[in-house]
């Protein structure tokens, strides 16, 4: 009987130190990562129970609980996080966002728009072959062809007050011509030079034609990137090449229809 005791009393003993050690190994375990909730999306998240026993807790619950971890319990259960309502707005490719910031910053990385290239055109008005029309408001400088064509330009006009309108004739070519500004110019600007050699400096460019006895011409122009806008005091501006292309097809004298 008393070693039956004996060993009973040994079997406790040893049970008794497995429990001390599981249970410090419990308190000892690390806790566990927080779960991270991103938007738009939700995750099961750990939470502790409150429900506990009424044991006394500790080891005397860890001898007679119902086997499970009784440091923490978990329930699993979705939860989803609310989030600030907002609209995302869409994102310019790079090359399109700097393309702009460039233009906005310095006009000549503006390109040139398609539209105001050189092209032949149907023509339905009354004008004969070999006259200019100018439509100023939508920026095309036509060159009358005849058989219903005409040649159409884009081209820069005057800005806000110095749009006009009526017939001229061409009174004279002149090729890279000089530059003088006139009084009422000079007036507005008087930083303007009194007078411009012609070269590929000069805003007059490399052709102007004259118009009747007044201050204006069909001009080109070393700032191509005007071309479609309102820009001038009153003339008519071109690119270098599409007015050295005018220039050559008409002669002193060619009526000159500005609408």
């Amino acid at each position: 009987m008393f070693k039956k005791i004996s060993l009973a009393l040994l079997a406790g003993a040893s049970s008794l130190g497995a429990g001390l050690q599981q249970a410090a190994a419990i308190e000892a375990a690390p806790a566990a990562e927080p779960t991270v909730i991103y938007a738009d999306q939700f995750a099961p998240v750990r939470t502790a129970s409150a429900e506990r026993s009424n044991m006394g807790g500790g080891f005397i619950e860890f001898l007679f609980g119902d086997g499970q971890n009784q440091g923490e319990r978990y329930q699993q259960q979705p939860t989803y996080q609310q989030q600030p309502g907002y609209q995302q707005q869409p994102l310019l490719p790079p090359q399109q966002s700097m393309r702009q910031q460039d233009e906005a910053s310095d006009p000549t990385q503006r390109p040139f728009d398609p539209k105001f290239e050189k092209q032949l055109v149907d023509y339905q008005g009354k004008e004969r072959a070999g006259t200019i029309v100018i439509d100023t408001p939508s920026k095309f400088l036509f060159l009358v062809q005849g058989d219903g064509k005409a040649l159409r330009y884009g081209i820069g006009v005057g800005k806000p007050g110095f749009t006009w309108s009526g017939i001229k004739t061409i009174s004279a070519k002149k090729e890279w011509p000089d530059w003088t500004p006139p009084a009422e110019m000079l007036q507005r600007r008087p930083d303007l030079p009194r007078h411009m050699e012609g070269g590929p400096q000069n805003p007059l460019g490399a052709r102007a034609m004259y118009l009747g006895s007044s201050m204006y011409r069909i001009h080109g122009s070393n700032e191509p990137w005007t071309i479609g806008t309102n820009v001038s005091s009153g003339c008519i501006r071109m690119r270098n090449e599409d007015v050295i292309d005018l220039y050559g097809r008409v002669n002193v004298g060619a009526r000159v229809v500005v609408i």
